[in-house]
């Protein structure tokens, strides 16, 4: 298997790992222990400051973690608690419908996979944890987008919208219309907006500052979902997403 390693970047990571163990440490230490030299080692520790990935003591040459390492760490733990806790909501869902079942969050102007379970049935549109989509199209999508801060809506409304299918909302009208109608339904469905013939329906999760965190989507194909297994998903998914809001202190 080739191997796609960036050797600067590896390094730098490394070093960064390294500050974070052990904190307080000066340029000369660091290179040392890093086995890199010292100008090498300080020409990193600069970038990863640059970056707010670490710090340098006004007081004292040394080093420890900074405030967007902080942010990252709070971002993973809060995503891979939240994916860990929900795969048995997905997994319970999955094996009622016999449908894949994914789990997603919204980060910027795109919603992310963090969880999935599989179904033996196919899927017209797989979408493995670390799949990105833009807010406006599709079932999850639409949820992140109708529950998002309005200076995010405003901005995908007002910006080009990229067509994947004939169904995709790119008209800005029908896209405003398809978000109020998630905010009363509860729920969104979409109808081959990511891929033809296919079928999505999501719900939204909330945590305990009333905040859609998330959302647990049902995908396949229209051959196997058509409108009485739109309405049976879509009251399944809202109970689960519920119950999952619940153990994340949403009251």
């Amino acid at each position: 298997m080739p191997d796609y390693t960036i050797d600067a970047v590896d390094e730098t990571l490394g070093l960064l790992l390294l500050v974070a163990k052990c904190p307080g440490l000066g340029v000369t230490e660091l290179s040392l222990r890093s086995g890199m030299t010292k100008a090498r080692a300080f020409r990193m520790l600069y970038t990863l400051e640059k970056s707010g990935l670490v710090c340098r003591d006004h007081h004292a040459p040394v080093y420890c973690l900074g405030h967007n390492a902080l942010y990252l760490g709070v971002e993973a733990e809060g995503q891979i608690s939240l994916a860990r806790l929900g795969k048995k909501y997905l997994r319970q869902i999955g094996t009622a419908c016999h449908e894949t079942v994914q789990m997603r969050i919204r980060d910027g102007l795109e919603s992310v996979c963090i969880a999935r379970w599989e179904s033996v049935e196919p899927v017209n549109a797989p979408s493995q944890p670390g799949n990105r989509r833009p807010l406006y199209a599709g079932a999850s999508g639409k949820v992140l987008l109708a529950y998002a801060p309005r200076e995010i809506q405003d901005h995908v409304l007002r910006t080009e919208r990229k067509r994947f299918t004939g169904a995709t909302l790119v008209n800005r009208s029908s896209l405003r219309q398809a978000l109020d109608k998630v905010l009363q339904a509860g729920h969104a469905v979409s109808y081959g907006e990511m891929s033809v013939d296919s079928v999505a329906i999501a719900a939204p999760v909330f945590n305990a500052n009333a905040e859609v965190m998330a959302t647990i989507s049902v995908a396949g194909p229209a051959s196997r979902i058509g409108g009485e297994e739109v309405t049976a998903m879509a009251g399944m998914l809202r109970t689960v997403a519920r119950q999952l809001s619940m153990n994340l202190g949403y009251r």
